[in-house]
């Protein structure tokens, strides 16, 4: 979805984009799914290897992991946006500084490691903050939807705000990040007892659809109810909570197909996801050099050119991930060694 997605609205032309299209319409709608799905996911698969680790006494250099991890990908999340020619030639521009979804979900991990280690690892405790956590970033995102801090640092500003080219902010989209990890809990208690796949199944359907197609009615109940003008702000631009109903079903969806889905390339795929982005972000965007696809080709292709493109860049980004690329284990090998060096 992401490669598909990317590719598409880089270089689909202008003259094809119209949501009263039904084709391009539902496109459009489910591509509004993939960040979502991203980082909800994110934040499950990290928070059940640490839920793991803490039955082995290995919690500690699981957080220690994680925290580096997240440094980690705040770092390539900057590095992919340095204009190296531009900086040869002496031109400077603050654009490099703004944030997309490596930074998020970094910052995101580093904030689910603070919350585990002030709930003293209290497995029940954490879970309870998480929800809240994402129902809050949620709920509160009126407060904060034109949020400029121009008063700090420009680095930190694009943290929060999306005023100055900002794709991402931490909130609202560490709420799915908290969603996910109160979900990592619930696996983690119970995924192997009995019949808890068909609840947990049956469960993302039917919360998947109430947020979905009741969550704003629920928040206009509400706001009525405690004569709350912020839920009802909440309610009329309730794309937060029926993006994670989205995922919640995508989610069921997968989770039924399970078996069907162990094959060694769908698995060799999940664990090149940081190779595919960085790979799929150079090509796409030109990192470093400025000449991406972006530029070269630029918005010019027709419906059928843009899906067969996306079909033939989706295969060549997972062939070179697969065969020609080293990064997750290059850079986090060195990463390690210098985590290392500076603790001794």
């Amino acid at each position: 979805m992401m490669l598909q997605g990317h590719f598409i609205d880089t270089l689909l032309a202008d003259s094809y984009r119209d949501l009263n299209d039904p084709i391009f319409s539902v496109w459009s709608y489910f591509r509004g799914i993939t960040a979502p799905t991203f980082f909800t996911i994110s934040g499950l698969i990290f928070t059940y290897l640490l839920l793991k680790a803490k039955e082995k006494g290995l919690e500690n250099q699981r957080m220690t992991k994680g925290i580096t991890r997240g440094f980690f990908l705040i770092g390539i999340g900057y590095l992919l946006r340095i204009p190296v020619f531009s900086w040869l030639a002496g031109i400077f521009s603050p654009y490099f500084l703004v944030i997309d979804v490596l930074q998020i979900i970094g910052l995101s991990l580093i904030l689910i490691i603070c919350i585990y280690f002030l709930c003293n690892n209290k497995t029940i405790l954490f879970s309870i903050i998480t929800l809240l956590f994402g129902t809050s970033i949620f709920i509160l995102e009126p407060l904060y939807r034109d949020l400029n801090l121009t008063s700090i640092p420009l680095f930190l500003n694009n943290y929060i705000s999306k005023s100055n080219g900002s794709i991402f902010t931490i909130i609202p989209w560490s709420g799915y990040v908290c969603f996910g990890a109160f979900i990592a809990t619930i696996f983690h208690k119970n995924v192997f007892k009995k019949s808890f796949k068909k609840i947990i199944i049956t469960s993302f359907i039917l919360f998947g659809f109430i947020l979905i197609f009741y969550s704003s009615n629920i928040l206009v109940f509400f706001s009525k109810l405690l004569q709350s003008q912020l839920l009802m702000d909440a309610a009329s631009y309730n794309y937060l909570f029926t993006r994670f109903g989205n995922v919640l079903l995508i989610f069921a969806f997968f989770y039924s197909l399970e078996k069907y889905l162990k094959s060694p390339l769908i698995l060799k795929i999940g664990q090149k996801t940081l190779s595919i982005y960085v790979i799929h972000f150079i090509i796409i965007y030109g990192s470093f050099t400025g000449y991406g696809l972006k530029y070269i080709i630029g918005k010019t292709l027709n419906p059928i050119e843009a899906i067969i493109g996306a079909i033939l860049f989706l295969i060549s980004v997972c062939l070179l991930s697969f065969y020609y690329a080293k990064t997750n284990t290059f850079l986090y090998l060195n990463l390690r060694k210098l985590f290392h060096k500076v603790k001794s």
